[in-house]
């Protein structure tokens, strides 16, 4: 069964509760998120023991904004859809990544889910195949380049991609000149002594991308190039700590299904899909070991 004909086995009702939105349940994750990330800042501005230790903790809930910012641009977090929009306007700032930009290149990859030469996902450049090409990827060079560029691009020469729609070319090149303002800005408090910025905001989001980019090598890396999402997507079963601090998003092959189940949803979502996976992995840690055991296999 693909994943199509799966869809049909599901009725109206269980589609009406998987895809239900709360904001009441979006706000008491994201509140939890931000008190974590609070206390971390906090820990690192009173220099208390150990507090370069913790620059790493709060880049990664940093850099993992990235996957509540993904959620905002199908709208499910929150019920509300300006809430949506806040968020990951705000969340796109943080992570130097234009959120209505963002938002058409996800969709471009939903549409064409690790199809070579149409999911924009996907790049020019393959997924990492080797030892060198994986630090490459890991330090994370070309994903600051590629987002500067992304913001040169739609700011300045106003030059955009093809997933973006004409009629919304002002409205993406205006997002990118305002976040290359702030950007000018915080860089000028920097020059102007307030190093705290650095402290809290860039380099710990430096630190934490790594990580990121780690994890999202999971989501379908290695799958195989076909349309049925039970084949093209990956689902990885890991632990609760894993689970808050990617809002849900191990659940990948669910959310490529029905991206309308918002994230709160994916765990119960996953008791209809679960018979029918075709790629998991019990943990991060065994996804990467296969994942590097490829590396021998290529003849890499």
């Amino acid at each position: 069964m693909n994943h199509k004909a799966f869809l049909d086995t599901l009725t109206t009702a269980e589609r009406a509760a998987l895809t239900r939105t709360s904001n009441r349940a979006g706000l008491r994750h994201l509140a939890g998120y931000l008190v974590c990330m609070a206390g971390a800042a906090a820990y690192i501005l009173l220099q208390a023991p150990f507090w370069p230790v913790a620059m790493m903790a709060l880049g990664i809930l940093l850099a993992f904004l990235f996957t509540l910012q993904h959620e905002c641009t199908h709208n499910t977090p929150f019920r509300s859809r300006w809430l949506n929009m806040l968020v990951g306007q705000i969340t796109g700032i943080i992570l130097f990544q234009p959120f209505l930009w963002f938002r058409y290149f996800h969709m471009a990859h939903h549409r064409h889910t690790n199809i070579v030469g149409k999911d924009p996902e996907l790049g020019d450049v393959p997924k990492p195949n080797s030892w060198p090409a994986l630090i490459l990827h890991l330090s994370t060079i070309t994903y600051w380049r590629d987002k500067i560029m992304v913001l040169i691009s739609n700011g300045i020469s106003g030059q955009q991609a093809d997933y973006v729609p004409k009629s919304k070319h002002i409205m993406v090149r205006g997002e990118a000149l305002f976040m290359l303002v702030i950007y000018a800005v915080v860089s000028a408090a920097i020059v102007n002594g307030h190093y705290w910025l650095l402290f809290i905001w860039i380099m710990p989001l430096m630190l934490g991308f790594p990580v990121l980019r780690l994890y999202l090598l999971a989501e379908h890396g290695r799958c195989p190039h076909v349309v049925d999402m039970f084949f093209n997507t990956r689902t990885i079963y890991t632990n609760r700590l894993i689970y808050f601090l990617t809002w849900n998003m191990p659940f990948h092959t669910e959310h490529h299904i029905l991206p309308a189940v918002p994230f709160y949803h994916l765990p119960a979502f996953n008791k209809y899909t679960k018979q029918h996976l075709a790629v998991t992995n019990n943990g991060y840690g065994e996804f990467t070991s296969s994942y590097i055991d490829g590396f021998h296999k290529d003849g890499t």
